[in-house]
């Protein structure tokens, strides 16, 4: 399985709906660059999530060169995102990101991407958290003033989960 470099949005997601320990013990391995645990992590919850199993890596001088030329390029990505999308690009690492020009500037550099639905279509198929606590976690996501997840999205996968909408074999109950 890949290393999950993630971006800061992912984690704050998954902290709203309450499923970094679900997230953390399902045998995915998520790991942030130091510059970026160091200015947005280090002094909320990032004590919390090293003890869940958050790795920090350290950015080479020549991957900080490269932090510092996709930052010059790309004046929305601040350097914290930059520093993700580095690491992204070293072998077996993937990012995981829910910034919109951090998606497209790895999409532009080959980078491999995933966002919050790949980790919480990964907990379903892997039965680590159930249907309906998945349902009450993305509600709790989607309804953050701050959300920014696609609405659509967000439908199609409340409407799978909806513990109250189908039958013991998974269809749809109809009225």
């Amino acid at each position: 399985m890949a290393i999950l470099v993630s971006d800061t949005s992912v984690l704050i997601d998954l902290e709203r709906g309450q499923l970094l320990e679900q997230v953390f013990s399902s045998g995915l391995t998520f790991v942030v660059p130091d510059f970026l645990y160091q200015k947005e992590l280090e002094d909320t919850n990032g004590p919390y999530l090293r003890k869940l199993g958050l790795g920090v890596l350290t950015l080479s001088g020549c991957e900080m060169l490269l932090v510092q030329a996709i930052r010059a390029s790309r004046s929305s990505l601040s350097v914290p995102d930059c520093s993700a999308l580095v690491c992204a690009l070293r072998k077996e690492h993937v990012l995981l990101a829910g910034d919109g020009a951090l998606r497209d500037e790895a999409k532009a550099k080959g980078v491999d991407v995933r966002g919050l639905f790949w980790v919480l279509d990964h907990l379903e198929a892997s039965s680590h958290v159930s249907p309906a606590d998945l349902h009450a976690a993305l509600l709790q996501i989607s309804s953050h003033r701050r959300c920014r997840l696609p609405r659509n999205e967000v439908s199609e996968r409340l409407q799978r989960w909806d513990p109250g909408g189908k039958n013991d074999d998974g269809t749809v109950v109809s009225g």
